[in-house]
């Protein structure tokens, strides 16, 4: 008889949290456009938003011997449709979508995610990260994640522990037994939470100690026995809320009022922080991969390519006699002149300024924002649908100009307006207009006249993005001023 069988690798599965806002990267993160949704980073010549960079890094674990399986990605209702064009560019298609109906927190998020990987019966490990860091050392990234698979694969509960190089305040610390196991791994002692710059500087002499990266490797049933017994509330509150979710295609939505009645707790609070000492053991890989979490733009001038003195520029800029500053232009010309330590961030409806080192306080200003109830908290100027985008090119009294895209295939809700009519000229592409109980074909040049209270419908019947100028009149031009009939893309 033979003997020598090998036991099947275990399955692991990318877990990517897509939720969030970013309020720190304000004006460039918006809640209708949050930042891992930007192209942000290293490497210029890298196109891919951070979720992007995420997934490729998971999947990309199969290069590493793994067995990878089909992604999960956790994120908000709202994004919904930026997730699966952003997955369409990568032509990735996930397991499945896990949409929140209110922001929980990660520990209702990962829950929610380790309810999916076993709904099968099965039991993989979960490779967890947030949407929204950057990694420059992709060999050394998977060289830290074999060791963390290796070591989660016994039932441990591993966290990935950033290498420090400099003593930083604005990350949690993990601090780790200094002697490590065959994988690599070091038995946690100790979550620290952010430190004061003394502290954090004797931490960096000491040794021992690691940022908080966020990043996790385990079982999906060591996520659910850890939490059962360490927050039996919150697991039990998203067990009802999971059991009686809803699917459409990709989509997997838990109950909403259930969802909303979880306690709202992070893996490190809820879970992590429990665990030293106890039969659940937590232990730590170290990276050192280049990586940054992008909280501010602070850290984005971090990762930068700085010229000769220091300064980093994205976009059209010219910097003259400056030191250690950041240009961040979307749509104009921006120039610097005889700055230190700067921000400058310039979209085409708001304009940050900002002292460096302050670059965490622009949440402040998202705050305000909010609180007068103003759309540049949440909205850009040009704002993405499911079935393409419109751009908000001018506006005065009782009128309105819109660059509208449509994608190929695609079509707007039909719908009718209370309060506006519309004027729409084709200027690229082909448009297929219902308009009452007419549907009409225009091409380049031509247009038509939608008048208040009609019903209507824009598609794209081609094979080429559809572009128009639509002209609204009335004396109320507000995006809630629709009226929707029938919509491909299940909105009310």
């Amino acid at each position: 008889m033979n003997t020598n069988t090998t036991m099947p690798a275990a399955t692991v599965v990318p877990v990517i949290m897509a939720g969030g806002s970013g309020t720190r990267l304000w004006p460039l993160s918006r809640a209708g456009y949050p930042k891992q949704f930007l192209v942000l980073g290293a490497n210029p010549d890298d196109r891919s938003s951070l979720f992007q960079q995420a997934v490729r890094r998971l999947t990309r674990l199969s290069d590493a011997g793994l067995n990878v399986g089909t992604p999960l990605i956790v994120g908000n209702e709202d994004h919904r449709f930026l997730v699966l064009d952003q997955l369409r560019e990568m032509d990735v298609a996930p397991k499945a979508v896990l949409l929140e109906p209110t922001g929980r927190n990660t520990a209702p998020a990962l829950t929610l995610a380790a309810l999916q990987a076993t709904a099968t019966g099965d039991d993989p490990i979960l490779v967890m990260t947030p949407a929204d860091q950057t990694v420059t050392d992709p060999a050394a990234f998977q060289a830290a994640l074999q060791a963390a698979v290796a070591a989660a694969a016994d039932g441990t509960i591993v966290i990935l522990g950033i290498t420090p190089d400099r003593p930083e305040t604005g990350y949690g610390y993990i601090r780790s037994d200094k002697a490590a196991d065959p994988h690599g791994a070091h038995t946690v002692l100790q979550f620290v939470e952010k430190p004061d710059a003394a502290t954090a500087a004797r931490y960096l002499a000491e040794g021992g100690y690691t940022w908080n990266s966020g990043m996790f490797v385990l079982r999906a049933s060591s996520w659910l026995k850890a939490l059962a017994r360490l927050r039996p509330d919150i697991e039990a509150a998203t067990r009802a809320s999971w059991d009686a979710r809803k699917t459409d295609q990709v989509f997997v939505r838990p109950d909403k009022a259930l969802f909303a009645a979880i306690p709202s707790e992070s893996i490190d609070y809820a879970v992590m922080e429990k665990c030293p000492g106890t039969e659940q053991a937590i232990r730590m890989v170290p990276l050192n991969a280049g990586w940054n979490d992008l909280g501010a733009w602070e850290a984005v001038w971090q990762v930068a390519a700085h010229d000769e003195h220091g300064n980093a520029a994205q976009g059209d800029a010219i910097i003259r006699d400056s030191r250690n500053t950041l240009v961040h232009a979307t749509n104009r010309l921006v120039g610097a002149v005889g700055l230190k330590d700067v921000v400058i961030v310039e979209t085409p409806d708001a304009v940050l300024v900002a002292d460096r080192a302050r670059s965490q306080e622009v949440k402040q200003i998202v705050g305000t924002l909010t609180a007068q109830k103003r759309e540049e908290h949440a909205l850009h100027r040009k704002v993405h649908r499911p079935w393409g985008w419109y751009d908000s090119i001018d506006h005065g009294p009782r009128f309105q100009v819109k660059r509208i895209m449509v994608k190929p295939g695609a079509s707007l809700s039909l719908q009718m307006h209370h309060h506006r009519a519309e004027h729409w000229i084709v200027v690229s592409g082909t448009a297929e207009v219902t308009n009452g109980d007419k549907t009409i074909i225009l091409s380049e040049n031509q247009s038509t006249y939608i008048p208040l209270g009609q019903v209507h419908r824009l598609a794209n019947p081609g094979k080429v993005p559809l572009e128009i100028i639509e002209v609204q009149s009335g004396s109320y031009l507000g995006e809630d001023d629709i009226v929707r009939f029938e919509d491909t893309y299940g909105r009310s």
